[in-house]
């Protein structure tokens, strides 16, 4: 069923390695291309976005131990979007609309090994992925803050026969799902 994954460098070269992913909603991200591998005589690949991709966290109510939640209703976003934008203008980043997350163009700050040590004291580790604030603002009187992930933020999608790449369906990405740990574990021991 399935063929053995394969590197960017079998198949693609250096100059198609670099790919946009358009959305149903016409945005779009700039990825390389990680992997690729043929499942069921279709290609499909990994993707990794060349700027950095950004989540947004909110909390609800009052309590100061309130778990944050990933804003990720698209109206909600849209109200937000212009004040995260202009406060993180403020850090020299520039917030983008593109395709599957948002992201930033710029430099972003060093992570430190005090801030790794602090995280891994208040919280438990295996619970969340491990996020690098940016910055925080208030719209509305609500509390919004902007992380960026420190592992790497891989979307899978398929080759289309122009070579243009395309948003999985649930379907697919359930059929592909299981794969995943085993390209990121091959991306890393080829990074090492």
């Amino acid at each position: 069923m399935f063929s053995s994954p394969s590197s960017k460098r079998n198949g693609h070269s250096d100059e198609d390695s670099v790919v946009t992913l358009t959305d149903e909603a016409g945005r779009s991200l700039t990825c390389s291309i990680e992997h690729s591998m043929d499942v069921e005589d279709q290609e499909y690949v990994l993707l990794l976005p060349v700027d950095s991709p950004v989540e947004i966290f909110t909390w609800q109510g009052d309590d100061a131990d309130e778990a944050a939640i990933p804003v990720e209703d698209e109206a909600e976003i849209d109200l937000i979007f212009d004040t995260a934008k202009v406060v993180l203008q403020e850090h020299n980043l520039k917030l983008l609309r593109t395709a599957v997350t948002l992201t930033v163009v710029g430099e972003l700050p060093e992570f430190s090994e005090e801030d790794a040590a602090e995280d891994s004291e208040s919280e438990d580790e295996s619970d969340f992925e491990e996020l690098m604030w940016l910055a925080s603002f208030y719209h509305e009187e609500q509390e919004y803050a902007i992380y960026t992930p420190l592992d790497p933020f891989f979307i899978l999608a398929r080759m289309n026969e122009a070579g243009k790449p395309e948003l999985l369906s649930a379907e697919e990405f359930e059929k592909l799902e299981p794969l995943l740990p085993m390209l990121e574990d091959q991306f890393f021991d080829e990074l090492e």
